[in-house]
């Protein structure tokens, strides 16, 4: 069977396209972002980049770079249009599944191409906020319903993006809620035991989504004492919340470690510092089902998450095992939470043998590979 894969290149869409290595399928991946970068992870797949420009002339780069009106003149004569490209990539292909994650990157721009081919099934995944909050992102409502009424088959990571398609005339078929890189891979040997950890683990977005600066405030509502034995690893900073820190006077004298957005921390890395915090913290106004807060639940962290939409209460019920951020910009009730989480050793004790069992039932990543292949399977199947 062919699949075409539409996506741009994320580490979410890598592990979930790696699950269908060695499974019998030939599978081609169109980078609709037209990026040069390779990963190694998907050498496997036949990859379709460097497609937009029609001639890479000599001293391209540099006309861009030094002069670009002038390049913004030359690339309208000289760059292929998404939709030009696509369909002509799937009288090439002939795919039996077209597969987009993300419906602003990766269904909106290949829309009416693909409502040109009414006979290759479809299939959407949501990511993130982009169906919650689509309309923010610039899909207009018209062009959310287009789509949700051309597509086969919609994956979302969670049950309340499915609502939402179901209130926006959805009608086709739902293939179910799966975490957005097609599972974890939980380390356990990094998994401390509840006296042996000492980090304070804060995501650091600060995106006009994310909401790290109320956690920053929140901290220095609290007694100083509660952090002084703690070292504060603060992961995926914006450079706005590096500032903040390296100018409070707050957190000049505790131990702050700080790993900026875009610096590459190996997923190991991370599960182990998550596997060694006491905490892990996230903030924002929007989100789909929190991978990053499902993988520190899974590696023994107590979560402190916000929950728009009623999401992260798909997987945290407030003081049992987690908090939930219901205001992302109560910085009074954000202290209050982290201070109780902070005194309370038994509550995260719990939490820990709950969270730990939990995640590997439903999130475990070889348990889920063999849904996904099947998945595909299916549809395989209906389309013959």
């Amino acid at each position: 069977m062919k699949i075409l894969m539409v996506s741009i290149p994320n580490h979410h869409f890598f592990q979930w396209v790696n699950q269908l290595r060695d499974a019998g399928h030939e599978v081609y991946w169109f980078d609709i972002s037209d990026s040069s970068t390779t990963s190694e992870r998907t050498k496997w797949l036949k990859q379709i980049r460097n497609w937009k420009t029609k001639w890479d002339f000599p001293g391209r780069k540099m006309l861009k770079k030094y002069f670009p009106e002038i390049y913004k003149i030359i690339q309208q004569y000289n760059e292929r249009k998404v939709e030009v490209y696509f369909n002509e990539l799937l009288h090439q292909i002939q795919p039996n599944i077209v597969h987009s994650f993300a419906m602003q990157l990766s269904c909106v721009p290949i829309l009416d191409v693909m409502k040109q081919h009414p006979k290759i099934k479809w299939i959407y995944s949501s990511w993130g906020s982009d169906i919650f909050l689509h309309e923010t992102l610039g899909i207009t409502k018209d062009k959310f319903t287009e789509v949700l009424q051309r597509v086969d088959y919609l994956i979302t990571d969670c049950r309340r993006d499915y609502n939402i398609t179901l209130e926006n005339g959805f009608k086709n078929k739902f293939l179910g809620a799966f975490i957005g890189n097609g599972g974890l891979e939980i380390n356990e040997k990094f998994i401390l035991d509840s006296d042996q950890r000492n980090i304070f683990l804060i995501k650091g977005y600060e995106d006009g989504i994310g909401k790290t600066l109320q956690i920053i405030d929140a901290v220095e509502l609290l007694p100083k004492e509660l952090f002084e034995n703690l070292k504060i690893v603060i992961y995926s900073a914006d450079l706005v919340v590096k500032e903040r820190v390296e100018k409070s006077e707050y957190f000049k004298n505790l131990k702050v470690r700080m790993y900026l957005r875009g610096q590459f921390v190996s997923n190991d890395v991370l599960l182990e510092i998550m596997g060694k915090s006491i905490l892990h913290v996230a903030n924002s106004v929007s989100d789909g089902l929190p991978t990053a807060g499902i993988e520190a639940m899974g590696m023994g962290a107590f979560p402190i998450q916000t929950n728009p939409g009623n999401v992260s209460e798909e997987v945290i019920t407030h003081g049992v095992n987690g908090y939930l951020i219901e205001n992302p910009f109560d910085v009074q009730k954000i202290a209050l939470n982290l201070q109780n989480a902070l005194k309370n050793a038994t509550l995260r004790e719990t939490a820990k043998q709950y969270n730990v069992t939990f995640v590997d039932k439903n999130f475990n990543r070889d348990r889920l590979k063999k849904q996904i292949i099947k998945l595909y399977e299916s549809i395989g199947q209906e389309s013959n």
